[in-house]
């Protein structure tokens, strides 16, 4: 999976995403302008000692990223969808994109793909969810819908064995 975010803001969000992104697999895809440099101290705290295994491509802009990138689908995260993530059907090389944290994707890139258009849903007059829980409710969703191909499905205890 690819997960892209559009010109993040708060580096401890882009930190949590690494360490998702190589928990999963998953490429990442950081479309400039970012919101703090990539050197941040709280950037790295966040994604801790991942940042060696992550794979990450930086784009100057969402054109340049559709013309390097050249993704097959990409699939807008938003408040502003009508259609659920969990009913949307993922695809292997698909790219989850989402928006920065105080405004979203562009309405302008999201009036052109409204049929990957997706939202979390929420109650109330809940204007957002953190964005680094966003990526992970709907990645691994995705990941879910894909029998977590390649992933460790089992886990193994530290000190001591499960009883058969």
């Amino acid at each position: 999976m690819n997960i892209v975010l559009h010109e993040p803001e708060i580096p401890q969000n882009t930190g949590n995403i690494v360490r998702t992104c190589v928990a999963t697999g998953s490429k990442l895809h950081l479309i400039k302008p970012l919101g703090f440099s990539v050197e941040d101290k709280y950037l790295k705290r966040a994604g801790l000692d991942y940042w060696k295994d992550a794979d990450i491509t930086y784009y100057e802009s969402y054109e340049d990223f559709l013309e390097k990138a050249k993704p097959k689908r990409v699939i807008m995260a938003t408040t502003k969808a009508h259609q659920i993530y969990s009913e949307f059907k993922y695809e292997k090389d698909d790219y989850i994109m989402f928006g920065k944290e105080s405004a979203g994707i562009p309405e302008e890139i999201l009036v052109d793909n409204e049929p990957t258009c997706v939202r979390i849903p929420m109650i109330g007059d809940i204007r957002s969810l953190n964005l680094s829980n966003s990526v992970a409710i709907v990645l691994y969703d995705a990941l879910r819908q894909l029998d977590f191909d390649g992933m460790n499905v089992s886990g193994n205890l530290h000190r001591l064995h499960w009883k058969e």
